[in-house]
């Protein structure tokens, strides 16, 4: 029998023969091999796009099959995630601006704090939901803005 390929936390791992699984019931298994248990949970699947998200031994492992199509769909760049490129920060609510932490010609990825906006005493952190570099920032601290108002243009 061939030994298949699994993809774990990212890397490429071939199978190997000789691992005994044995079902506990409820997601949750025990594993053997080369005289070692270990016990697992099965903490998210996908089964069609061949996904495990394993807990083993308290620690977890991210694991996907490599199908067929895989080395052709990677050749081809489609496995690349897409980011969103940003075009402007408006104002998702009413508010104060209390903190701006950023700065024009700034370079920003996803997840980067943008600034911190105030409303209804709730101080709210916006983060970048996309790339881009800051090209003119609209308001200053303690600026009281409305919905919808465009506050950081990027390029």
């Amino acid at each position: 029998m061939a030994n298949r390929v699994w993809k774990i936390d990212g890397e490429d791992i071939t199978g190997a023969e000789g691992a005994v699984l044995k079902w506990e019931g409820n997601g949750f298994f025990t594993l053997s091999f080369n005289g070692n248990t270990f016990s697992g949970e099965v903490l998210e699947e996908n089964i069609e796009s061949n996904f495990l998200k394993l807990k083993l031994n308290h620690r977890v492992f991210e694991i996907r099959k490599k199908g067929e199509l895989d080395d052709l769909i990677s050749a081809m760049g489609l496995d690349i995630p897409k980011v969103k490129k940003l075009k402007e920060l408006q104002a998702p609510m009413p508010g104060r601006i209390v903190n701006i932490a950023v700065s024009v010609g700034q370079e920003l990825n996803v997840g980067d704090d943008i600034l911190s906006l105030e409303a209804m005493k709730m101080e709210n952190v916006l983060k970048a939901e996309g790339v881009g570099i800051v090209k003119s920032i609209n308001i200053n601290s303690n600026d009281v803005v409305e919905k919808g108002s465009v506050l950081i243009e990027f390029e």
